[in-house]
C-alpha cells in the first residue's frame, strides 16, 4: 500500500554549512498518529517545513500518495499548524483568517460561510468569529490556527508544539479535539504526556537524524534512550513501572 506521506533521504544544509537534517527517511500511513520528539534544535520544525514545502530541502524528496511534492507549492491534503500562532494569523478577524484557507481550495459565497462556521464550531470558538485576532488569548489563537487548517479538510495534519502556552482546560480541549479526528497526525512536541495519549507511534530525532522509531510506550519508557537524547520518561510511565525496549537506529 502506498504511504500517505513519505520522505526519502531528506537533508537540509544551511548556506554556512550547518546540517539541519541528515538523510531523514520515514513513512506515515493513512490515519496514523505519530509523535515527533527530540531536544531543541534537533530538526523537528525544519523537517515539518520541508514536508510542507515551505523550506526547500538540499536533497531528497517528499511524496504524498506516491506523488513528489514540489517545494513552495500549495498542497491542500496537508495542513500545518505553526508553533507560533503569530506566524499563521494575519487577517483582521478570526472568521476572515479561517476564510483565507477556505478560499485557497476554491470556496466562495454560502459554501465559504458554511465551511468557516463549521471549522470554528469544531474547535469550539464559534463565538469568537468576529473578534480581532490580536484580542485573542494564547489558547484562543492556537485554536484559531487549527480552525484555519481544518477548514481545508486536509488528510494529514502537522502540528508543531500544539499545547505550548495552553492552560490545563485548553490543553484538555485540544487533546479531545485531536482524539476525535480522522486525519493522520504528525505531532512535534515536548509535551510527552500529550504525545503518549495521542500517538501510538513515536519518532525520536536528534542532530537532524532519526535515532529511534517505534511504539510510543516502548520509546518513551526507555530511560536510557530518552536521557541520551535530552528527554525524560513521562511521569505516567514512571509511575506504572513500564520497562521498554525501543527500536533504535
Amino acid at each position: 500500500m502506498i504511504p500517505l506521506l513519505q520522505t526519502q533521504a531528506l537533508s537540509l544544509t544551511r548556506p554556512g554549512g550547518d546540517q539541519i537534517l541528515q538523510d531523514v527517511t520515514l513513512q506515515l500511513a493513512q490515519g496514523e498518529r505519530v509523535g515527533l520528539i527530540g531536544p531543541n534544535g534537533a530538526g523537528k520544525t525544519s523537517l515539518m517545513l520541508c514536508m510542507t514545502g515551505v523550506v526547500r530541502p538540499s536533497s531528497g524528496v517528499v511524496q504524498m500518495d506516491g506523488e513528489t511534492l514540489a517545494p513552495g507549492g500549495f498542497h491542500p491534503g496537508m495542513g500545518f499548524v505553526f508553533q507560533q500562532a503569530e506566524d499563521q494569523l494575519f487577517s483582521p478577524s478570526v472568521a476572515e483568517d479561517v476564510a483565507f484557507g477556505a478560499r485557497n481550495i476554491g470556496l466562495t459565497g454560502a459554501a465559504l460561510d458554511r465551511a468557516v462556521a463549521a471549522a470554528l464550531d469544531r474547535v469550539g470558538i464559534a463565538a469568537l468569529a468576529e473578534r480581532p485576532v490580536h484580542h485573542l488569548s494564547g489558547g484562543e489563537r492556537r485554536l484559531a490556527c487549527l480552525a484555519g487548517v481544518l477548514v481545508m479538510d486536509p488528510r494529514l495534519l502537522l502540528l508543531d508544539e500544539p499545547s505550548a502556552a495552553l492552560d490545563l482546560r485548553n490543553r484538555r480541549r485540544l487533546i479531545a479535539l485531536l482524539q476525535d479526528m480522522d486525519q493522520a497526525l504528525l505531532i512535534a512536541s515536548h509535551d510527552l504526556e500529550l504525545v503518549l495519549e495521542l500517538c501510538p507511534r513515536v519518532i525520536v530525532i536528534d542532530a537532524g537524524r532519526i535515532v529511534a522509531d517505534g511504539p510510543a510506550r516502548d520509546i518513551l519508557g526507555d530511560a536510557g534512550l530518552m536521557a541520551q537524547h535530552g528527554q525524560e520518561v513521562p511521569h505516567s510511565l514512571t509511575h506504572q513501572g513500564h520497562i521498554a525496549h525501543a527500536h533504535r537506529r
